[in-house]
């Protein structure tokens, strides 16, 4: 379910028709059918440019979908010759600052190189707040650039949804639907799910281990999994002056990898990819270390994401 920043509550959620038209005119050819991981880390904390906090780029049909908008996502959509003024949808899983920090600054940076079309972010009760306190915080600088530039008033062109379980999103022939996760001790935490009329891809969001999303997932093309590696949690704690209680948040809120397999081999996944890698920056956790954690419960194909890892959308 979706409401908007209007109180217009309904099923489903669909761009309005002058968004669509839009699209229909000029817009930019954005290359193949594809998933795109643009930051694979959990946490907030930055120690290193890569891998940066969550972001995802679903392109199918030439229309793009942003999934989740940590901090960096803009230098990694560039990076991956993605053009910002094609931005269109943005879909916050969970109000976490490592998945929802940029949405505010992706939305101007698209700008500030030429958006003149309408840009839709989807997010859990708050998404309202979140851009209305970005655009609070940059009027100066917006009214400025409108005045000076020439510019088209970016905050007409953002429409904020919140959203709740149920079905988010429908158009384009695509279909976006949300699973409320176990994110504890964040309430309104989702899976989401794209039926893109020809291939499914699950984002399970930040989760512990939550046997629902495997029929959530059933039979997708692709489950994008979050995953800790239980041995290297404790390591990372000690690192940390608040590393009792982020230990514990740690247990309670994620989903080791030995779980992550089960949740896979119950759905039947025809390909598992593991993303928001807890801890992220221990070296001793190779692509090895994690597969093969994984693959103690799950025998499919497991793909260890890394940032601007690209998986085609055939």
């Amino acid at each position: 379910m979706i409401v908007d920043r209007r109180g217009f509550v309904s099923g489903v959620a669909a761009a309005p028709l002058f968004g669509r038209l839009a699209r229909a005119q000029g817009a930019a050819n954005l290359g193949p059918n594809r998933l795109v991981l643009l930051g694979n880390k959990g946490g907030p904390a930055i120690r290193a440019y890569a891998p940066s906090p969550s972001a995802n780029l679903l392109v199918w049909n030439n229309v793009p979908y942003v999934i989740d908008a940590g901090y960096g996502v803009t230098f990694k959509l560039v990076e991956a010759k993605f053009p910002l003024p094609s931005l269109r949808y943005i879909f916050i899983t969970h109000h976490h600052s490592d998945h929802n920090l940029e949405a505010g600054p992706l939305a101007y940076n698209a700008w500030a190189i030429g958006l003149k079309t309408p840009v839709y972010i989807y997010g859990p009760n708050g998404v309202d707040q979140l851009i209305d306190g970005f655009f609070a915080g940059s009027k100066f600088d917006i009214d400025t650039r409108i005045a000076d530039e020439g510019r088209p008033d970016l905050r007409k062109l953002v429409t904020t949804h919140a959203y709740s379980e149920g079905k988010v999103f429908a158009d384009n022939g695509v279909t976006v639907t949300a699973l409320r996760n176990k994110h504890p001790p964040i309430v309104d935490s989702f899976a989401l799910k794209f039926d893109l009329g020809g291939k499914v891809v699950v984002f399970s969001g930040d989760t512990t281990y939550f046997p629902p999303l495997a029929e959530f997932a059933k039979g997708a093309d692709i489950l994008v999994h979050e995953v800790a590696y239980g041995p290297a949690l404790e390591a990372l704690a000690a690192r940390n002056p608040n590393g009792a209680t982020l230990l514990e948040h740690l247990k309670a809120a994620h989903t080791l990898a030995e779980d992550v397999g089960r949740i896979a081999k119950v759905a039947g996944v025809k390909q598992l990819v593991l993303n928001h890698f807890v801890p992220a920056d221990d070296k001793s956790l190779t692509d090895e270390v994690w597969r093969g954690a994984v693959r103690t419960t799950f025998e499919g194909p497991v793909i260890v994401g890394h940032d601007l890892l690209e998986i085609p959308l055939s």
